[in-house]
């Protein structure tokens, strides 16, 4: 019987996310795959009325419990798998990473179904809602869940 999934890590921060720590934090010699998704603020969106200079990301004081449910969850699909996600809250800069998502395997199938399935889960479900601010100082909020 093989192993199960393992989240190594889920949490959400204020600080900025190390990428390379996701990544680092899911390999081993025994992989053959490391699938990633990074998920960075840009400078338009449908929800704007106008240029977006950043955005604020506030979580609901269960977010972190969601967040390691979710992908526990992802986790128990994916045999062997070893995941690891973050996101941001706080306010964010035009190209500041919000969501970093790592997922690794035997195989590069997995990974990557693994790394896509824990990402739109946690954009479906994770109550976190953000705070779009445009040029001319007008905001929008947006719901992720």
């Amino acid at each position: 019987m093989a192993e199960p999934g393992i989240v190594l890590r889920a949490d959400l921060s204020a600080e900025p996310l190390d990428v390379g720590g996701h990544l680092d934090m899911v390999r081993t010699s025994t992989v053959g795959a490391v699938a990633s998704f990074v998920g960075t603020v840009r400078d338009h969106s449908p929800d704007a009325a106008g240029e977006v200079v950043e955005l604020e990301y506030s979580a609901h004081p269960d977010a972190p419990a969601a967040l390691a449910a979710i992908a526990d969850r992802v986790a128990a699909q994916f045999e062997g798998v070893r995941l690891a996600v973050s996101h941001r809250t706080g306010v964010l800069a035009v190209g500041d990473v919000a969501i970093v998502a790592a997922a690794a395997d035997s195989h590069r199938g997995e990974a990557f179904d693994a790394c896509r399935a824990l990402v739109e889960a946690v954009k479906a479900e994770l109550p976190v809602w953000k705070k779009q601010v445009v040029a001319d100082g007008s905001h929008t909020w947006v719901g992720s869940a």
